[in-house]
């Protein structure tokens, strides 16, 4: 990282800087799982125990995007070169150490339980994202097939505008997210403020990849009121080059630095995101089958397992948790 002031600023955060380009940080969730009991709603969706699941990014001085609703550090985003990188085992075993750091105050707190606390102590789930666009780190490949030999599961968060990246995944993460962030190109200019001019056809491009992935798929939808929040035709259609197996309409959160771009009124209440769910659960034909109205979040699939009742609250199952890699 090239700026000594930004790492500084990261580290008084409460981030772990792990190399010249990666950090983790305790996620919210992460805490009220050890002390409280209560998971995410990637708990809730897809079975992730969120005291065993491990935050970080391999990328956190690389992205292409300025998006106003980002609530992390902006300002030293480059144009996605990243002419030294950090070797992946050192990646993996520095971000454990750092998430072992993290929570080693929390064996003496009695509100947690010491066998809740030692599960912690063993990440077996690692969410790629945090801050910076992941797809940009070269070595990538190498860290997911590290995850998956220890038998740690991956989610992978990119913003979509590196279909390149996309196309050498190999191996594949366990979930794939993917950010639509804007119905059409005018709003993704202005929302997101991209580096590059052709960065929303690269977004396209991305969606035509994603469709063939052979993984668990998800195309997340960040609602913010005001900015991007309608448009349920144009969402559709973007959805429908993607033909993800999930779609989360999830809305903005007034946090971090995002606070510096906007304000408080640009925060939609779930009952907006709950209608744009529905409204999109009928034009594309996805169900309804769960929602989480703690995060703004509501869960649309294609699974038979969940079932919608128009002019009611959603009727939910509970989804099959990911696998364990061998």
């Amino acid at each position: 990282m090239g700026d000594q002031d930004l790492s500084t600023e990261l580290a008084g955060q409460g981030y772990q800087l792990t190399g010249r380009h990666s950090a983790v940080k305790l996620c919210y969730w992460t805490k009220e799982s050890l002390v409280r009991g209560r998971d995410c709603y990637k708990g809730r969706f897809y079975g992730i125990e969120s005291h065993r699941c491990l935050q970080m990014s391999p990328a956190i001085d690389s992205c292409n995007l300025l998006c106003r609703f980002c609530w992390r550090n902006q300002g030293w985003e480059n144009d996605g070169v990243m002419p030294e990188y950090d070797d992946p085992e050192q990646l993996l075993e520095r971000s454990i150490e750092a998430q072992q750091r993290i929570l080693s105050g929390f064996k003496g707190d009695p509100t947690v339980a010491r066998d809740r606390w030692e599960e912690s102590q063993a990440p077996r789930h690692v969410a790629i994202s945090l801050t910076g666009e992941p797809t940009l780190y070269p070595k990538l490949n190498r860290y997911l097939e590290l995850c998956h030999e220890r038998g740690i599961t991956t989610f992978l968060v990119t913003n979509g505008t590196n279909p390149d990246g996309l196309r050498a995944l190999d191996p594949l993460p366990t979930q794939l997210y993917v950010s639509v962030t804007a119905p059409n190109q005018a709003v993704f200019r202005r929302l997101t403020l991209p580096a590059q001019d052709d960065a929303w056809a690269r977004l396209l491009e991305s969606l035509e990849i994603v469709r063939g992935l052979p993984t668990r798929r998800v195309v997340r939808h960040t609602l913010v009121r005001g900015w991007n929040l309608g448009w349920v035709d144009a969402y559709a259609d973007l959805d429908s080059i993607a033909r993800p197996d999930f779609i989360e309409p999830k809305g903005y959160v007034y946090m971090g630095k995002s606070r510096q771009r906007l304000g408080r009124d640009h925060v939609p209440d779930h009952g907006e995101v709950a209608e744009f769910a529905r409204r999109l659960a009928v034009r594309t034909g996805y169900r309804i089958l769960d929602e989480s109205p703690d995060s703004k979040v509501v869960l649309l699939g294609r699974s038979s397992e969940g079932r919608y009742l128009p002019g009611r609250e959603p009727v939910v199952d509970r989804l099959v948790p990911l696998p364990v890699i061998a």
